[in-house]
Formats: structure tokens, C-alpha cells, sequence
């Protein structure tokens, strides 16, 4: 049988493709894993501590918003790969008056043309008691299916009054930068989990 050169030179391609793209999700992958090891308790307690003096820090009137939250989750050191396929993993502390009420770890994932890799913290503030219970006790919860998260996005002010009235779960996503602008979380599952010590 005769192969003529496109035919070769198409397959060739094609394979170095399929190559090219293995590549780019074992990276992706030994990305994520890399953060995804099971973190103690006071690793998270830290981490998180540390996040949140981050949010007073960047986010305009972050302490009133902290004051006035019911609860607060704070993720810290998210981490988001992608190649077409794209996840993110991390894990935080939930807390209610101050103190830690239960650790969580986030996964999500997305498909579409995308490529890269960032790290950021996410803060969210659960405004009223009826959230705030709703989420502690869900052992899974999903943004956008168990309840709306507002992202408040760069430039975007509101009141605690306002979040409290409009937007009773209130989503925080920043970096190094402050506030990143046009970033969703729908679709992010939360899931209790217990550290060791």
C-alpha cells in the first residue's frame, strides 16, 4: 500500500500533538499534586491566619466585612492549573467568632481554551445564620447549586449592610495584585475534611 507525504506528514503531526498535550497535563497535574498533600491542622490554621491578615490588608473595608460575616471559610494558597482542562485544589479553615469551626478543602475543575497556572486565597463570608448553618451542615457543598456566591470583583464596593441584605454569601478572590476581576467559582465543591493534629 502507498502513503503518500501528507498522509505521513498529517499522522505526524497528529502524534506530536497527542504528545504535546500528555506534556502539558503531566505538568498540570505534578502542579496540583504538588499542593494537594494532606496539610495539618496547624498548618491550616496558619496558613489561614495568615490569609485573612492578606484580606484586611487588600480588600477595601475587609475588616468591617470580616465584623460583620456570621462565618467566615478562607482558603489560602489556592492553587489553579490549566491546559485545556483545567483544576484547582486547596485547603482552609471555616471560622465562626473568631475561632476554627471545621476545615474544608475545594476542588473544581473547567474545560475551554485556557493555559497557565496562578495561586490565590479565597475568602468567603457567610452574612446571615441561615447560610452560614446551611453550609456547616453540608459534608458537600457546591457554589451555584447549594447556594449563589457573590464574587466581589476589583473596583466593586458594598456595604455590610448591603452584602447582608443582597448578597447573603459573599466570595473574596485575591493575589499578590488585590482583588482579581472576573474570576467565578461556580461549579467549586467544598468538602469537610479532618486534619491531623
Amino acid at each position: 500500500m502507498k502513503m503518500n507525504n501528507r498522509t505521513i506528514g498529517g499522522r505526524m503531526r497528529e502524534r506530536a500533538s497527542v504528545l504535546a498535550l500528555c506534556l502539558c497535563l503531566t505538568c498540570m497535574f505534578s502542579i496540583l499534586s504538588g499542593t494537594s498533600y494532606a496539610k495539618t491542622k496547624g498548618e491550616i490554621d496558619a496558613s489561614a491566619r495568615a490569609a485573612m491578615g492578606r484580606f484586611k490588608k487588600t480588600v477595601k473595608g475587609g475588616t468591617a466585612y470580616l465584623k460583620g460575616a456570621k462565618g467566615v471559610l478562607v482558603m489560602p494558597g489556592i492553587v489553579k492549573a490549566a491546559f485545556v482542562f483545567g483544576g484547582q485544589y486547596g485547603q482552609g479553615a471555616l471560622m465562626v467568632g473568631g475561632k476554627i469551626a471545621g476545615y474544608y478543602s475545594i476542588a473544581g475543575g473547567s474545560v475551554g481554551w485556557q493555559l497557565g497556572a496562578q495561586k490565590y486565597d479565597m475568602v468567603i463570608l457567610f452574612m446571615t445564620d441561615d447560610v452560614l448553618n446551611k453550609f456547616m451542615h453540608s459534608e458537600n457543598w457546591e457554589a451555584g447549586v447549594d447556594a449563589e456566591i457573590t464574587v466581589i470583583n476589583k473596583g466593586a464596593e458594598a456595604s455590610v449592610e448591603t452584602l447582608r441584605s443582597q448578597h447573603p454569601i459573599a466570595g473574596f478572590i485575591f493575589g499578590q495584585q488585590g482583588l482579581m476581576g472576573g474570576v467565578s467559582i461556580k461549579g467549586t465543591k467544598f468538602t469537610k475534611i479532618h486534619p491531623d493534629q
